[in-house]
């Protein structure tokens, strides 16, 4: 449902040529592309981490496409290139409440017609 859309909006909004670096820190998780800031989410804000545990998966919904990331695991395909992507999994579920996780197996991709 709704976490599908924002995940669209996410493929939408980051080109395929993107490296974007994501700094985790005790706050906040903030990302970067070419040295500019492109958001910084409070581990408070966090909505929901979807997260795949077999994979090291993850989606962190930050209420807002343009506020939110996916970090894809391994054989995950992206639109961009993230930088150490098993340990920023790592980072992620331990900052987050557990109550705002939600595992899955597999992230849903969308079907391609």
């Amino acid at each position: 449902g709704g976490s599908l859309g924002i995940v669209m909006g996410l493929l939408y909004l980051l080109s395929p040529a993107w490296k974007i670096v994501v700094h985790v820190d005790d706050d906040a998780l903030e990302v970067t592309a070419k040295g500019d800031r492109r958001f910084r989410l409070l581990w408070a804000d966090v909505a929901e981490v979807v997260a795949s545990p077999s994979t090291k998966t993850c989606f962190v919904n930050g209420g807002t496409p343009d506020r939110s990331l996916l970090v894809p695991g391994s054989g995950a395909p992206a639109p961009y290139d993230i930088e150490d992507r098993a340990a920023l999994y790592d980072q992620i579920t331990a900052h987050v409440a557990k109550e705002r996780i939600r595992e899955v197996v597999l992230l849903e991709s969308p079907a391609v017609p």
